[in-house]
């Protein structure tokens, strides 16, 4: 990792998680609530702010039981607006203009190494030793059946791999067993994974960095599919238009952010496990039940005066995750298809109603006799779409790939289940899978659905009523405001 070490100065449109919170408070993003409890009032207000389309960001404080000023925001990246901003993109985009706008960007990301700083406001409290409490913070509880407090959920854990100086980011859940230790879940098959099963294959204990206060565009390229190789904090300098500052960790020489809220630093080792779970998962269910699982030996906690929790928790999809995912896999999932060499892309749509990985579906020009079975064969199998995927449907560029009634329609219609449905076997899955059997987690199938006319007779397909995706826009633009509440049009 490239660092060069001076004072630290501010780059990009904001430099930490307080300059995005007034940014986007003054955009009426925000709202602010006091007394609501750890123990229900917060993951239930969630939960609510999750499943309810552009809802607010809700900053908690005065948590009974907590200082005031120790804080949780929730839902910071649920809406478009917000995500938008926090892209450096126009707030005013819709669905598939972000979704254009990432991709383009994603041709245009060229890593930026981070800048080493010798000081920065994460370094205002740092608990060491006996101090070391991880129940000092409102943790909630953020499901009824959790097996425990979840500090992570909106987390960066960052790890290098033992081979290389490559330093890596993995949104990796991190429930409080007691005051310095935290289980660390990592699936098969993640980057972190890897990275662990490199040092215990030695006998080595793995330095680990749990980031669970943070500027938003951290968490972000925590979430998403980063290529091999390539550190998260040079990602994500490069979509922020300036280096990330950090300082190095003084037990693990990890980079943390210095502009961060609340850092955990420790060990994980070989052969320490406590039993984790279960945890309400993406998939809508507790889907990984309880057992022993690596744990994080806290050696230092940096945390800023007054500081602020960031949490994501996974709910049934769409949650807050998939109402920012949509977007940003969509375009890095479209991107792969066409770095593979895959012509006719028209767009591409990781549906948040299966967490965005679950359900992807490909709108298709076809230029040639199997164009639309490659384009879906590939959508489930790249690094962007590989991981626990259950169905690909491809279908005409005159569908609305947003709209599941569209597409659903073009499934009924257009596919013939003896030769339109393509099953695969023993592909990429893991715990969290709520389909495949306790004895045979790791492994699942996936449907690929052509739902496109049949290339054979295509120009003899029935023409079908109705307006295609642009002209659709194109009404709603014009006449949308009779569907507001006052049917007015704008200006009267």
């Amino acid at each position: 990792m490239s660092m060069a070490v001076e004072r630290g100065r501010r780059t990009g449109p904001y430099t930490d998680l307080r300059d995005w919170l007034r940014a986007v408070e003054a955009m009426g993003e925000v709202r602010r609530v006091e007394g609501a409890s750890w123990e229900e009032d917060i993951g239930r207000i969630t939960e609510m702010l999750h499943h309810t389309e552009e809802s607010p960001a809700v900053l908690f404080d005065a948590v009974p039981g907590y200082p005031r000023g120790f804080r949780v925001l929730v839902n910071s990246l649920g809406a478009r607006r917000r995500l938008a901003f926090t892209l450096g993109m126009d707030p005013q985009l819709g669905t598939l203009g972000l979704i254009d706008a990432w991709e383009e960007r994603l041709n245009r990301i060229d890593p930026v190494p981070v800048r080493e700083v010798a000081d920065g406001p994460i370094l205002e409290n740092v608990l060491e030793g006996d101090a070391i409490d991880l129940w000092k913070f409102p943790t909630p509880k953020w499901h009824a059946l959790d097996g425990g407090r979840y500090i992570g959920t909106a987390v960066a854990n960052v790890t290098r791999d033992p081979d290389s100086d490559w330093i890596n980011f993995g949104t990796y859940r991190v429930m409080i067993h007691d005051r310095n230790r935290c289980g660390l879940y990592i699936s098969p098959g993640k980057h972190g994974r890897l990275h662990r099963d490199k040092y215990f294959a030695r006998g080595e204990a793995m330095p680990v960095i749990a980031m669970v206060g943070m500027d938003p565009i951290l968490f972000l390229a925590s979430c998403l599919e980063i290529p091999l190789g390539v550190s998260e904090y040079e990602w994500a300098g490069a979509v922020k238009g300036g280096p990330v500052e950090v300082i190095r960790g003084r037990h693990t020489g990890l980079p943390l952010p210095a502009h961060a809220e609340i850092v955990i630093e420790g060990f994980v080792h070989p052969n320490a496990r406590l039993t984790e779970g279960p945890f309400g998962e993406w998939t809508g269910y507790y889907a990984s039940g309880s057992r022993e699982e690596p744990v994080i030996d806290v050696k230092a906690i940096y945390h800023r005066h007054d500081p602020i929790l960031l949490g994501c928790p996974p709910e049934k999809p769409p949650y807050e995750a998939h109402h920012f995912r949509k977007y940003l896999r969509s375009g890095m999932l479209r991107k792969a298809l066409k770095d593979a060499g895959v012509p006719g892309i028209m767009g591409v749509y990781c549906h948040p109603v299966g967490g965005c990985r679950l359900l992807y579906i490909v709108a298709l020009r076809q230029m040639y006799p199997g164009h639309a079975k490659q384009a879906g064969l590939l959508a489930s199998q790249v690094r962007a779409g590989a991981y626990l995927n259950r169905m690909v449907v491809v279908v005409d560029e005159d569908i609305d790939i947003t709209d599941l009634s569209d597409v659903m329609w073009a499934v009924l219609t257009r596919a013939d289940p003896e030769q339109d449905f393509e099953i695969l076997r023993r592909c990429w899955s893991g715990p969290l899978d709520p389909a495949i059997h306790p004895d045979r987690k790791g492994f699942n199938s996936r449907v690929i659905i052509d739902a496109t006319r049949p290339w054979e007779w295509k120009d003899r397909f029935p023409i079908p009523i109705g307006p295609d995706p642009d002209y659709k826009r194109q009404t709603r633009e014009t006449w949308g405001w009779l569907l507001g509440g006052d049917g007015k049009p704008p200006g009267r």
